[in-house]
């Protein structure tokens, strides 16, 4: 309480790295990444003593009740997102606090022959640098709304997203495509190596990504680089939030892939040397993201280049290429990683990683992040390859869940259902989230061509949320006129963004849906959709507006009815039943509109049996 009054007298509003002096402490807030510079050895990216595999940076942060160790990275000259540096002597490390209070941090730079891919324990040759200790302190974060610094860090828990400090669950809505989001003309070092016109992909051309008609959306003190670069990605993922959308899907290599136009490297053909600049720009865009309440979908690799390093195991270039990913943008609030696209054997991609691969890179990635991000493995989209995979991972404690992919979307609440259920049976709930629905070709086609995404928004929208998902993503297929890779403009969707937003809210604003389980047998329908805390909460998802009932003989006490239309969204209505009582088969009634239509009916107990 008293930083936060020494805050208010100072008067200054302060955003992620600016600071305040108040008692010779520079003072942070908490939430709010921290980067710390560090100047060492002149050094570039193709130096013959690597810095990024022959140099080490660990720094430690205390507090009184915790500490963490935390990877830095090679920064060039400290600026490269503007000045597109490949030398310089600057390290950087990247930290955000939990916790307020008083801090210290002592920073140590190593040198030795494969020195990055050491533990911390390890010891190299020490070298000297500037700001080697510290000390600062945290105080309260001045953030408010959707950006993840008003609530702390999303973790995993009962199989739902959770802030961890705060303890608000969270559920999320948005962007599977374009998967090479990053694949953007404004970002160094970026260009399709090679178009595609084969079967079973979206056709490309040499050009890359530049979000011209999302320019418009782009605001004034909203971030760019390099004398006004980056307009058109940053204005789009603002009009992905002002859908109410919080996720956005994006690949971070994917060589040999469908894109073949997103890689961290300083050269496709290298595996140990990392384009900075390219990533510090990167980093703004993160940035942006999480400001605006916008979750980092992190996809590490894709189906067709899931063995290009150490022949699939984690090795030395596999784990240089995830400690990066780690130390540069782990510090962040809102990210899953995944553990790639479509990952493991299938008739079309023969030559994958296999079941200990996996779990290798599981528990490497579980071993090296400091923030315990959600790790989740995208599936194929059909059985037999889907169980293969899947049932021999199910139960694996380091792996948080599935990015489930379906290809006939009737069927995707039930294959939803069935693993969430065999990951309960198996002693470690997972989290499932509804990332990739088919058919391949197809996905969700834009609004003109289906203007109220009939099928998605009951089969998979709504059919998986009430299944137990823990959120949903949209993938444009491969051959929609704007699909999966060549996708500009988001606009293209607006009526699927605005579905979605509906379903959201309603999930937020009205149920315990963490504490909730999928019984859909409850409701005398066989296409209807029912998620549960008995005898306490039911929400129901109906396709048309027939009178239905629902077996309450279990339950008592008296059940209020509201009915919710998502279509349109916003407040709850009563139909022609207001309430009824448990301990039988009941009937819920009609909604008091004549539409013929969906409908999704909530039903509350508000009151116990006498």
């Amino acid at each position: 309480m008293k930083s936060f009054i020494i805050l208010l007298l100072v008067g200054i509003c302060l955003g992620c790295g600016e600071k305040i002096k108040e008692a010779n402490l520079t003072n942070y807030q908490q939430w709010h990444t921290i980067t710390l510079p560090f100047e060492g050895p002149d050094t570039k990216e193709d130096a013959a003593e690597n810095p990024f595999l022959n140099y080490r940076l660990i720094v430690e942060f205390k507090h009184m009740e915790t500490q963490q160790s935390i990877r830095g990275f090679y920064a060039a000259d400290g600026q490269a997102s503007e000045t597109s540096a490949d030398s310089g002597n600057v390290w950087q490390v990247r930290f955000t606090p939990d916790r307020m209070g008083k801090w210290t941090y002592t920073a140590q730079l190593q040198q030795g022959e494969g020195i990055a891919l050491k533990g911390d324990d390890f010891e190299g040759v020490s070298i000297d640098i500037t700001n080697a200790s510290g000390e600062f302190m945290v105080i309260p974060s001045d953030k408010q709304g959707a950006d993840f610094r008003t609530h702390g860090r999303l973790v995993n828990d009962k199989g739902y997203f959770r802030f961890k400090d705060s303890g608000k669950y969270w559920m999320k809505g948005g962007a599977d495509s374009p998967e090479n989001l990053l694949a953007y003309e404004d970002f160094d070092g970026t260009y399709r190596m090679q178009s595609s016109n084969e079967d079973g992909e979206a056709k490309t051309n040499d050009t890359i990504h530049s979000y011209r008609p999302h320019l418009k959306d782009w605001k004034n003190g909203d971030p760019t680089w390099k004398d006004g670069k980056g307009k058109g990605l940053i204005g789009a993922l603002n009009y992905l939030s002002s859908k109410g959308m919080n996720v956005a899907y994006f690949l971070t290599m994917n060589i040999k892939g469908d894109g073949k136009d997103v890689w961290p490297y300083a050269s496709p053909d290298n595996f140990t040397r990392f384009d900075v600049s390219k990533l510090e720009q990167w980093e703004i865009v993160f940035q942006h993201m999480q400001s605006k309440g916008i979750l980092l979908h992190m996809v590490l690799q894709e189906t067709e280049n899931e063995t290009m390093l150490d022949d699939g195991d984690t090795g030395p270039m596999r784990q240089l290429y995830l400690r990066e990913m780690v130390a540069r943008f782990g510090h962040h609030l809102g990210m899953n990683f995944n553990l790639g696209e479509e990952n493991g054997y299938a008739e079309f991609t023969p030559i994958s990683q296999n079941d200990a691969q996996r779990r290798a890179m599981t528990d490497f990635i579980t071993e090296i992040d400091p923030y315990n991000h959600p790790i989740l493995l995208h599936t194929h989209s059909h059985e037999p390859y889907r169980g293969y995979i899947l049932d021999s991972i199910v139960g694996f404690k380091n792996l948080d869940g599935l990015s489930l992919q379906v290809d006939k979307r009737e069927g995707a609440g039930e294959v939803m259902e069935t693993w969430k259920t065999k990951a309960r049976e198996s002693g470690h709930e997972w989290m499932i989230t509804m990332d990739e629905i088919g058919m391949w070709h197809t996905g969700a086609q834009s609004d003109s061509i289906t203007p109220n995404h009939d099928t998605l928004r009951s089969n998979v929208l709504w059919g998986t949320l009430l299944s137990g998902g823990a959120g949903v993503e949209w993938y444009f297929g491969a051959r929609n006129r704007y699909n999966d890779l060549n996708t500009e403009d988001w606009r293209t969707r607006d009526r699927l963004w605005e579905l979605t937003g509906y379903a959201l809210d309603f999930f937020q604003d009205n149920l315990p849906y963490w504490e909730m389980k999928a019984n859909h047998k409850r409701i005398n329908s066989n296409d209807a959709y029912c998620l549960e805390k008995p005898g306490e909460v039911y929400a129901i998802y109906l396709t048309d507006s027939k009178e239905h009932t629902i077996d309450l003989t279990a339950a008592e006490g008296t059940f209020q009815i509201q009915w919710f239309n998502p279509l349109t969204g916003g407040e709850m209505h009563l139909g022609t039943v207001s309430s009824i009582e448990g301990e039988g088969i009941r009937s819920l009634g009609r909604s008091s509109s004549k539409d013929n239509q969906d409908w999704v009916v909530l039903l509350k107990r508000t009151q116990t049996a006498k």
